[in-house]
Order: structure tokens, then C-alpha cells, then sequence
């Protein structure tokens, strides 16, 4: 199993608060959160991580200094999407087990370990106690993925998507596959998703639910308040 954490956005919606750091970078006890991430997945056995980076990569170079993980630089991360960081790093998504997740998301450590023993794939993971104040939306009432997008309401939210998907290695190549169609159209501007999104059809999406296990994304300054809070009573 290898990791590719996405980390090369802007975040503009918390940014203020942060004195221009990547979100990935927030403080959580003392350690950034995205080496604690990387350190977390090394516990799991994770020893192939590497990270999708542009904006103030600097800093984030410097919150893993001293741990092996690989980088890809995406100078258009101003201009373009989670799909052309994928693209920069299409050579990375073959050859094993993967994970891609957000490199602003906060998981608990049991909720890492249940994503790790998951089978199914592909497979993308959502919480149903978020649903109205879900960000990003899903709707699996099978248990496959059938609707998705911020605009969802009402019935047709199953639960927030988490920001983390798994796949089997002999998936990748159709998926790079995609991806380099999509880059080809000049279509850089939506998310890695959209490859899965888009083939919904012919390769059903499994969504596997975070049973109650915490988890935040770090967009808004609430959603690192709950993380703090998370962490000081744990």
C-alpha cells in the first residue's frame, strides 16, 4: 500500500486565519497536521507516501523535514484543480495499493486503521452524521455511489464525504488512463474525483461509512476548533 496526500491548494476559505500557511500545516498539539498524517500511516505500514504540493511548499517541506516521502510540484496549483496534481504524480498511482486522501484532513487514529482494513474498491468513505452541514455530499444508499456534489439536499444526502479513497492496483491503469484523457481535454480544473465520478457507470464506487469515528477537513476555522477540541479531550 502506497499514499498520495494532495496538498497543493490555497485554501482560501481559512487562510486569513492562518497568516497564509498551508492548511496542512495547522498546528494540532503541538505537531503539524500533516506530519502527524504522515507519521500516522507510517504506523499503519505505510512506508511509500508522497505529497502533491505547490502553494508556500516551503513550509510544508520544512513540517516533514526529516521523514522519506516523495514530492510533486504543481507550478499551475493557482490555476488549476486536485486533477493536474494528480497528473504531475500519475507515475506514483501505479503499482500497488493506493490511498489518495486530502492533506487537510484530520482522521483519528481508529478511523486510519478502518480505512486501511477496508477491501472493497474502488472505495471512498463518508460520514452519515453530517449531512445538512455536510460540505461535499453523497448519496449511497446501496452502499454505491450514486449522486454527489455540494448541491444535494434533503433525501438525497447519505453523509459528507471524508476526503479519502483507496483503490487496488490493478484499477490504476484505467484510472491513469482517464486522468491523462481529462488533462488531454484541458479539463484541469475539477477534482482528482471526477475520474471516478465520470465512470460511475462502468466502475460502481463503493462508500463505506466512518461508523462514528472523528474526522474534520480543515476549510473553515470551526472545523479546527472541533479538531482542538477532539484532541484535548483525547
Amino acid at each position: 500500500m502506497k499514499c498520495l496526500i494532495l496538498a497543493a491548494g490555497r485554501g482560501t476559505r481559512i487562510s486569513r486565519y492562518l497568516g497564509g500557511a498551508p492548511k496542512c500545516t495547522v498546528d494540532i498539539g503541538g505537531v503539524p497536521l500533516i506530519r502527524r498524517t504522515v507519521q500516522a500511516l507510517r504506523r499503519e505500514g505505510v512506508q511509500d507516501i508522497a505529497l502533491c504540493v505547490g502553494y508556500q511548499h516551503e513550509d510544508i517541506r520544512r513540517a516533514l523535514e526529516g521523514l522519506d516521502v516523495q514530492y510533486f510540484f504543481n507550478p499551475f496549483y493557482d490555476v488549476t484543480n486536485s486533477i493536474a496534481s494528480c497528473w504531475f504524480a500519475r507515475e506514483f498511482l501505479q503499482g500497488d495499493d493506493l490511498m489518495i486522501m486530502n492533506g487537510d484532513v484530520f482522521l483519528e487514529d481508529a478511523l486510519l486503521s478502518r480505512i486501511m482494513a477496508e477491501e472493497k474498491s474502488p472505495v471512498m468513505f463518508a460520514d452519515p452524521s453530517r449531512r445538512e452541514e455536510a460540505d461535499y455530499k453523497f448519496y449511497y444508499p446501496s452502499g454505491l455511489l450514486e449522486k454527489y456534489g455540494k448541491e444535494l439536499t434533503g433525501e438525497d444526502i447519505t453523509g459528507e464525504y471524508v476526503g479519502v479513497a483507496k483503490f487496488r492496483r490493478e484499477e490504476m491503469p484505467g484510472f491513469v488512463g482517464h486522468l491523462e484523457e481529462m488533462i488531454a481535454q484541458s479539463r484541469h480544473s475539477v477534482w482528482w474525483e471526477n475520474v471516478l465520478y465520470e465512470n460511475l457507470a462502468e466502475r460502481p464506487v463503493h462508500v463505506v461509512d466512518t461508523d462514528g469515528l472523528f474526522w474534520a477537513e480543515v476549510d473553515y476555522v470551526e472545523d479546527y476548533e472541533r479538531i482542538l477540541a477532539f484532541v484535548a479531550k483525547k
